[in-house]
């Protein structure tokens, strides 16, 4: 649909919506085609020119280890600890310093590793002042009441405790991160968010590749080293930052040996930025998704992470010199001008020695079993919509599900535990949004776009999937757990505005 027809279209929808972005005039004064309000055009400034006038990060440090987050527990078989959201102070830049949220003063957060079998118990403390928060455990198969959804907020100044047990088969690679209801979006991009490896009792990986998170966020700073509020732009397309991190770092750098193999756990934990990534001469392997392990390895060129995704790559260093992690461009589409073209950008570099690195074992050619959902008993339908209004002091934004925006008042879908059920997740706006479900994976089995229909490349466990603009996804589910779930599109400035529903799933 064009722009100005979208626009006159959406009126009617927004004069009563409270799940909108109120956003004044004289905030847009940037947004040179505004009067007319024809925004069909991508041009604007790139990210190197966004770049050219940011505050200037350190890069080529060695790339650090995210900080173990200790088990305080003597019992086999039980994980315990401690995780504080807390204002913290980082310097990202030379002199700056910048005020963060942190989870246990570090952002990212504290890397937990478990196993499968384990009980997990976190006593969680809200150190925000003024601030709700929750732990969503994005991913992972807990109870409805442990999910740290919108509706179970954790009070400024309160604690609780997240117990959960982790289920056979339930190895992957999680993460942690806020889910209040209207400030998840500020509190991910201001620093709180974290990994969560659940380890497998038997991994066919080779152990000699090792495991390394690389964990993605981006990072805008002010010249006096403060974050800046999200605006306009941001509200209608999702955060983007200036800088790209890995662990908190720009561009760090890692030293192997020549044949080295490498096992690496990709995070995309960024508000809304789609990364389609390469390795500049390494040969990529895909191992697993979002819930873990593929049944076999498959070959990859290159790869796309919208938010909230994860990938497990082998990557095979066979030559010396540097290699670098980099992006290539993707239009995902962009409302407005200044749209980043941020191709090419360096995230990770890997200096290969001369020196060859002791042999390893082969990867596997089966990696394990991945039993199909089968023939579903339910079949449902989602539509994703934008609405947009001005008049002449301000301008309203809002993203729905089916014609509606979010009301955590209301019960959206009613499902039983044990049922499979056949998603068609419909793509109607004007920008890709990558779609969550709580409580569960799921198996993709469709993509149609422009009429064609494709399937999948890999039958893979997912908990987020990309519905590109104009693209429909048909995934299969099923809840085994009873409570209230969270649905909604992951760039999280959107799921704010509107575009997220509640699932309850009855015994």
């Amino acid at each position: 649909m064009h722009r100005r027809e979208f626009l006159v279209a959406s009126l009617a929808a927004l004069a009563s919506s409270t799940a909108l972005a109120q956003m004044k005039m004289d905030d847009m004064s940037n947004m040179d085609s505004m009067p007319g309000m024809d925004m069909s055009g991508h041009a604007g400034h790139d990210m190197g020119a966004m770049e050219k006038g940011a505050v200037a990060l350190p890069e080529g440090e060695a790339l650090r280890d995210l900080p173990l987050l200790a088990n305080e527990a003597s019992t086999p078989g039980l994980f315990k600890a401690k995780l504080t959201a807390e204002p913290a102070v980082a310097r990202f830049a030379e002199n700056l310093d910048t005020p963060i949220l942190a989870y246990n003063g570090t952002s990212p957060g504290p890397l937990i590793e478990a196993h499968e079998g384990d009980r997990i118990e976190i006593a969680f403390a809200n150190r925000m002042e003024g601030e709700q928060s929750t732990i969503h455990w994005h991913g992972m198969p807990v109870p409805a009441d442990q999910d740290g959804n919108p509706m179970d907020p954790v009070a400024a100044g309160a604690d609780r405790i997240y117990a959960f047990d982790l289920p056979e088969g339930s190895a992957g690679s999680y993460w942690y991160h806020p889910h209040p209801h209207g400030k998840t979006a500020e509190q991910v991009y201001r620093g709180l968010a974290g990994a969560f490896v659940v380890k497998a009792k038997a991994d066919p990986i080779p152990a000699e590749y090792g495991d390394t998170v690389l964990m993605f966020t981006d990072l805008r700073l002010a010249a006096d080293g403060s974050m800046p509020e999200n605006t306009m732009t941001d509200l209608m397309n999702g955060r983007v930052g200036d800088h790209i991190l890995v662990n908190g770092q720009k561009n760090p750098k890692l030293s192997v040996g020549m044949g080295a193999k490498r096992r690496f756990r990709l995070y995309n934990a960024t508000n809304a930025r789609f990364l389609k990534l390469a390795f500049d001469g390494a040969p990529m392997t895909i191992i697993g998704s979002d819930g873990g392990l593929l049944e076999a390895p498959v070959e990859a060129k290159e790869i796309l992470l919208s938010p909230a995704e994860r990938l497990e790559l082998v990557v095979s260093f066979d030559k010396s010199g540097p290699i670098t992690l980099y992006t290539l461009d993707y239009d995902r589409g962009w409302m407005g001008p200044g749209r980043p073209a941020d191709a090419g950008l360096t995230l990770l570099t890997v200096d290969v020695s001369d020196d060859p690195a002791e042999p390893v074992p082969p990867l596997p050619e089966r990696l394990r079993p991945i039993a199909p959902l089968g023939k579903p008993t339910v079949s449902r339908r989602l539509e994703f919509t934008e609405t947009m209004t001005m008049n002449a002091t301000d301008m309203q934004m809002g993203f729905q599900i089916n014609g509606k925006s979010f009301d955590m008042g209301r019960v959206d879908i009613v499902a039983k535990a044990g049922q499979t059920e056949l998603w068609e997740v419909v793509n109607k706006a004007d920008m890709d949004h990558p779609f969550h479900v709580h409580g569960t994976q799921f198996q993709v089995i469709e993509h149609e776009r422009d009429g064609k229909v494709s399937k999948p490349p890999y039958l893979a466990w997912k908990d987020t999937v990309n519905v590109a603009r104009g693209e429909t996804v048909r995934l299969l589910l099923r809840q085994e757990r009873p409570g209230p779930r969270m649905y909604h599109c992951h760039i999280l400035e959107h799921e704010q505005l509107g575009m997220m529903g509640i699932l309850d799933v009855q015994a």
